[in-house]
């Protein structure tokens, strides 16, 4: 069953919105034994990646997209750096209308640009940050017949509440917390909607990089940088959004290094089984960093991506040696047996 029908009671859609779906929502939501054992707390995780370009942005998607074929657009408009570009580029395939992505020029993982290109998106690339390019976006969808369907379109909020339902549904009860990454701010902000629809009240903890941390600052950041791509954002869209999530619910933005990044990144895959992109295990950091200031209760927190979106991190570094013979003996000296 799509998502718009599992919660068409919940969303804004009507009996003629037409329903493009390619089967996202209902992921794991899984324990962490051994992240709970480190922080103290029992931690589950919502394992995003499993929706089916790979992020949490299919959730927004299927219904911005539905909206818009419904109101008669001939093609949706992106700026991205690579999740969203991926997710708009194969729902508005499904949907069989024009696809456009504005990326910043080399700060896209290869593994997210490529699904753009393969679902048949026009992608433009241009020389500036992820702001520059939806500014660029904001402008093209008010001079054309483009619906812009970054997570500034209320239907991107409002289809990614149902991770906090979904949360519910299967938990049974709101956890004490529920952390994040935080780029843009739309999926913190869409997550404490969602709990708030249903009478729910956990504390929101958000965490950026710390080369990309407008929102702990208190102010934009002109040249963000970090290795969590998906999270190099200087100027977040969804801003106070994201602060009213953190104030209501009485939570936290903190940022985290890109060195706190990749450690939960590799603790996840090693310890967990549970393979991410690195911004992903940004709120994995965040609850390790903080995990003193944690309250009694469980713990949830949103892996936003799969792995295979930042092919490029998983491979550097691995260490794999020259070929050996292919014998058992040389297998098992170049594995010091």
């Amino acid at each position: 069953m799509s998502l718009i029908e599992r919660y068409r009671d919940r969303l804004p859609v009507t009996a003629g919105t037409p329903v493009v779906s390619l089967g996202e929502g209902d992921t794991p939501l899984i324990p962490a034994d051994h992240l709970s054992g480190l922080v103290g707390r029992p931690v589950w995780v919502k394992v995003e990646g499993a929706n089916p370009t790979g992020s949490f942005k299919d959730r927004g998607m299927t219904l911005a997209v539905s909206k818009a074929v419904e109101e008669g657009a001939r093609a949706v408009a992106c700026a991205s750096t690579g999740n969203t570009s991926a997710a708009a580029a194969a729902y508005a395939a499904r949907a069989g209308v024009e696809c456009i992505v504005v990326l910043p020029a080399g700060k896209v993982a290869y593994g997210k640009l490529a699904q753009a290109i393969r679902h048949g998106a026009r992608v433009v690339s241009v020389d500036g940050s992820f702001d520059d390019a939806l500014a660029a976006v904001r402008g093209l969808a008010g001079s054309h017949e483009v619906t812009l369907v970054n997570s500034i379109n209320p239907y991107r909020i409002a289809g990614q509440q149902t991770i906090a339902w979904e949360v519910l549904d299967q938990f049974g009860e709101a956890p004490a917390v529920h952390a994040l990454p935080v780029g843009n701010g739309g999926n913190i902000t869409a997550h404490w909607m969602g709990y708030r629809d249903q009478g729910a009240a956990p504390k929101m903890w958000g965490f950026q990089a710390a080369g990309a941390a407008p929102l702990v600052h208190g102010g934009s950041v002109e040249s963000p940088q970090t290795i969590a791509t998906a999270i190099r954002i200087g100027n977040p869209a969804s801003w106070s959004g994201a602060i009213t999530a953190r104030d209501e619910s009485d939570g936290l933005i903190e940022s985290v290094t890109d060195e706190q990044i990749l450690e939960a990144y590799d603790l996840l895959a090693a310890r967990e089984g549970v393979f991410v992109e690195p911004a992903s295990a940004a709120g994995v950091a965040g609850v390790i960093a903080h995990r003193h200031r944690l309250p009694r209760g469980p713990v949830v927190i949103t892996l936003t991506g799969h792995g295979l979106k930042d092919p490029e991190v998983a491979v550097s570094g691995s260490g794999m040696g020259e070929p050996v013979e292919p014998t058992a003996e040389a297998v098992a000296e170049a594995l010091g047996w």
